[in-house]
This record gives structure tokens, sequence and C-alpha cells, in this order.
């Protein structure tokens, strides 16, 4: 027999059920029924609370956009140069995922099961990252270089690559390979070996040098 609880109350358990659920075996591999046993109720007083499993799934997605993060802290308090902003994003990112790795299982699981409501919120949390990176690489590269869009655009997918696979060996593994490291040296190695990569680790031009400042809003803070 199921706990007697408030509206409220079983709304966020069924909640909390399907979130693990969708994290491990995405959209396509839970049914209402599944997800009912695990919260110990019938389908008919789950549908009491959301009208379809779509319904449900967007519940799910919606709460977890309430954890997006603010990048305000990581770029008020570095010392004003691309590598170090990107750094400190870095670090706040990957706790986000630390401190919820379903984000990242949910991420992956969107991208399999091609579901546009989470492949829409999902990109959106890698675009402060790529706004940034666009940002920055438009005020450092030449304006006549040859394929200067394609170079920005691949520079910004080769970040969130390097940062995405990371966190699949750390969490998402039987094994968390990089146990030794911690959260902040991750960052730090990332953006060390990305900006090597790109030819900019010698760049340490200030946020006012480079224009920095007027950083738009929707890179340091959740959209």
């Amino acid at each position: 027999m199921s706990t007697r609880l408030s509206g409220p109350e079983r709304r966020q358990s069924i909640l909390k059920e399907s979130q693990r659920l969708f994290a491990e075996k995405g959209f396509h591999g839970v049914s209402i029924d599944e997800i009912a046993r695990a919260v110990d109720v019938s389908p008919a007083i789950l549908y009491r609370h959301f009208s379809s499993k779509q319904a449900l799934y967007d519940a799910v997605l919606l709460e977890l956009s309430s954890q997006r993060e603010s990048y305000v802290d990581a770029v008020v308090n570095s010392d004003a140069n691309f590598e170090e902003v990107l750094i400190g994003m870095t670090e706040v990112f990957i706790r986000s995922i630390d401190t919820n790795p379903n984000l990242l299982r949910i991420e992956m699981q969107s991208l399999l099961d091609g579901n546009p409501a989470t492949s829409e919120f999902f990109e959106n949390r890698w675009k402060s990252f790529s706004d940034y990176i666009n940002f920055s690489m438009n005020e450092r590269l030449s304006y006549d270089l040859a394929n200067r869009e394609i170079t920005i655009l691949s520079a910004s997918l080769m970040f969130q690559g390097m940062v995405r696979e990371a966190l699949l060996q750390k969490y998402l593994q039987p094994q968390d390979r990089l146990v030794d490291i911690s959260l902040e040296e991750l960052s730090r190695e990332l953006v060390t070996l990305f900006l090597r990569a790109i030819g900019l680790q010698q760049t340490q031009l200030s946020q006012k040098e480079t224009g920095d400042s007027a950083l738009p809003e929707t890179i340091i803070s959740p959209s």
C-alpha cells in the first residue's frame, strides 16, 4: 500500500522517481506503469498529476531547469582574462553535474531519443559556454582570417566536446577515472588544453582590453 501523501508531496515523489528512470533509460525506455510502480501508486493516480508521459517528462525538465547555473561569480571573481573566466565557468558547470549526475544522464539520453524538448533544453545548458567563446574569439581573431566563422564555431564545439567527454569518464563510467583530480584542477586542465589547441595559451588580455566588460547577459546568467 502506498504511503498517504499530500498532493504536492505525491507530485514531487513522482518527479523524483521519473527523473531517475528517465536518466537511466531515456524517454522511450520508461513506461507510465513502471513509473507508477516505482512511486507505489496506480497509473490512474499518476495521471491525476500529469496528463501524459510527455507532460511528465516536460515537468522533469522544468524542474531541472530551475537548477540552471549562474556564472556571475565566475566572471566577477576572476582576474578579468579569458582563461580565468572560462576556468571559473567550467568549474561551476562541472560542480552542477557533480551535485546531480542525472543532468548529464538525461542529456545523453536526449541525444539518443531525439526528443525536441530535451534537445533544446540541454543545448541551452551549453549556451553560456558557446556564447562566451564565440564572443571572446570574435574579439581576438583578425577579421580577414580565412574561414573565420567556421574557426569560431569549431572552437566552441571542441570545448563542449572536451568537457562532455571528461564528465562522461568521471560520472558515467563504472569507475571514476578522474577521481584523483579536484574539480578545480580538472577545469583548469581542460581550459589549458583547449587554449593550447586554438593557439591562445599566451593570451592574457583583460576584459577592458577586449571589450569583455560588456559581456552579453546570457553568458553569465541562466536564460
